[in-house]
């Protein structure tokens, strides 16, 4: 077999591949590619993936906000976000707030804090943030 019949073959192998991993890929995986090519085309080197991010540290990660929850009025004060940048999650906490306006599900912000690992899962505590333009 000559290499250009190898190279051929290899290309048209890889081409099947590509096709049947768009076929089969969720619209979950979908989102999380796509918000990762947004965040490296927007990224200055600042920005990370959040599963490459180590507790302890200080980070910059983009992400969607998956979920909002709120606390009782009977207890302190908090305010809990779901943020997913498609390689992983993470908790954002801001404490002694109940709403930040602009913050809702399915807008995109950066967040800037120090990450923790209290429960096996990764949380930044009262972090600086920036909302980005909600997707039309």
């Amino acid at each position: 077999m000559t290499s250009e019949a190898s190279a051929a073959d290899s290309s048209a192998a890889g081409s099947r591949a590509s096709w049947w991993d768009r076929f089969t890929r969720s619209r979950s995986d979908e989102e999380a590619a796509a918000l990762q090519q947004q965040a490296l085309a927007e990224s200055d080197g600042e920005l990370r993936a959040i599963n490459c991010c180590n507790p302890g540290e200080p980070v910059v990660v983009r992400g969607i906000v998956r979920t909002l929850t709120l606390t009782p009025s009977d207890r302190a004060p908090e305010l809990v976000v779901e943020l997913d940048d498609g390689t992983g999650s993470v908790r954002v906490v801001w404490l002694g707030r109940r709403r930040i306006p602009g913050i809702e599900a399915g807008r995109s912000m950066i967040v800037r804090g120090r990450l923790t690992c209290h429960t096996d899962h990764p949380t930044i505590y009262n972090p600086r943030y920036e909302l980005k333009p909600m997707a039309s």
